[in-house]
């Protein structure tokens, strides 16, 4: 059974308009029913003449049912490369949900329970989804390519095969995913960020999802011959969740999204079994993880996600068993930029920098042809001119982060590192002049933050050198 939903999903080649996908959140006590609020947001959308890609929507709080109940309402990222849509050229899909507690798990054991030792280690833990921890990790986390979306397209493209009852004979696919590349690139977040948006964009189909995080180093026993089992046992477990669906309608069926987090440490140990390097129970682990694989590939319900930083270390025969194998390197100096611009965007929400307006990577593209930056601090009334050379100032310093390979972890970090190490916490409102920003703290000039930056920077250079 397809829902009217999945029909309208992305694909411009044989429809006039552009897919625009609305998020709703609920207030954490909101008991409206979902198709009613679905309807209200429709009508809402209606109303409007043109909406920017992406935005947060604003207005709909003086509708009552809306104001009472919905938390956030947010346009979200379109195939369109426009910034904005008139609304005769929207087909808008409406997902509402409501997201659990930060601290809603729960774990799996690896213990079989008739063996009295100390390997009763935590296999797997259990998180409902959507879940408020997860909220902003999917925008968060920039690429210099359409990862995010050649993602999302396949997890459709699975739905859609799966909806035909596709002849698993002729066509197949495993529903399994690789990421690799350097640490420190948002693997994991990804897998993470991948599960909070597919058990949103899914709310039509299943009443609730889960994210299972496997604790690969768990499964390996110290008693000979028990490893293979324990990766049984496991996904013995794993197959009791997709099963929830008997019973249900097809659209109110659980989404368990399998995660298995760097997958090396189970799959690597079967080439080394082939030469003779690695024991035969390190063998036993392998084969029974591609055979649980093999079960679970024609479930609809079920994704499998896995990260490694080494994927020439991982067997060959689960290499050939994902559907796609994503490389996701260090950040661009585009990329860098627009996560800089995030983190200076977020500490001037917060007051803690005065205001002002920092260009987006388009306006400081353009800005970078004809100017230079310069470091002095600007006293200007100018708030075009300071914000141009905030934009410049913060260009060049992306390219200096590129220059070091540093990784989307490292550069979330700096505004941190600056204010410990160049600015100090008690020079907030007092140094250069601060103004009082709205929430009562004093925010420091901008071009404080840029010259700590620069300096955290250029230590965290001095320190790799070190290091090589």
């Amino acid at each position: 059974m397809t829902s009217q939903n999945d029909s309208a999903q992305d694909n411009t080649r044989f429809s006039s308009k552009w897919t625009v996908h609305v998020e709703v959140r609920l207030k954490a006590r909101a008991s409206a029913r979902f198709e009613s609020i679905r309807t209200l947001v429709h009508t809402y959308m209606d109303s409007l003449q043109r909406v920017h890609l992406p935005s947060v929507l604003e207005g709909w709080e003086d509708v009552p049912e809306l104001g009472s109940s919905v938390e956030r309402i947010t346009v979200c990222e379109c195939a369109c490369p426009s910034p904005s849509l008139p609304a005769e050229e929207m087909a808008v899909q409406v997902h509402v949900y409501q997201p659990t507690d930060g601290d809603a798990f729960e774990e799996f054991s690896n213990s079989a329970g008739g063996r009295n030792d100390d390997d009763d280690t935590m296999a797997a833990s259990v998180c409902e989804l959507p879940n408020r921890g997860y909220e902003g990790l999917w925008d968060s986390l920039i690429y210099a390519g359409d990862i995010k979306m050649k993602l999302l397209d396949y997890i459709h493209a699975t739905m859609v095969f799966s909806d035909a009852n596709v002849d698993f004979n002729l066509v197949s696919w495993n529903r399994v995913v690789l990421l690799h590349g350097p640490p420190g690139t948002g693997k994991t977040s990804l897998c993470r960020a991948l599960a909070q948006k597919l058990s949103i964009r899914l709310s039509h189909r299943y009443t609730h999802a889960r994210l299972l995080e496997i604790n690969s180093h768990s499964l390996f026993s110290k008693w000979f011959s028990e490893s293979g089992k324990l990766v049984q046992r496991l996904f013995t477990s794993i197959t009791e969740l997709v099963e929830e669906e008997d019973g249900f309608v097809v659209v109110l069926i659980g989404i368990p999204i399998s995660f298995i987090d760097e997958v090396e440490s189970l799959t690597a140990a079967r080439a080394g079994a082939m030469v003779g390097t690695e024991p035969s129970d390190g063998l036993r682990v392998v084969n029974a993880l591609l055979t649980q694989l093999d079960k679970l590939k024609q479930r609809k319900n079920v994704l499998i996600m896995a990260t490694s930083n080494l994927v020439k270390a991982i067997d060959t025969a689960f290499v050939d068993r994902a559907d796609i194998i994503q490389y996701v390197d260090l950040p661009s100096r585009e990329a860098i930029y627009e996560i800089l611009r995030s983190c200076l965007c977020e500490i001037i929400c917060k007051g803690i920098v005065d205001t002002i307006a920092v260009p987006s990577l388009k306006q400081v593209q353009i800005l970078e042809l004809v100017n230079k930056p310069t470091t002095a601090l600007s006293n200007s009334s100018d708030s075009q001119e300071r914000s141009k050379n905030v934009g410049l100032r913060l260009f060049a310093l992306a390219t200096c982060c590129r220059a070091q390979g540093m990784s989307g972890r490292a550069l979330r970090r700096l505004p941190v590192l600056a204010l410990a190490r160049y600015i100090g916490v008690g020079s907030l409102g007092s140094a250069y002049g601060a103004s009082q920003a709205p929430n009562g703290r004093s925010g420091a000039p901008v071009e404080v933050w840029l010259d700590g930056m620069e300096k955290a920077v250029s230590d965290q250079g001095m320190q790799q050198e070190k290091l090589i």
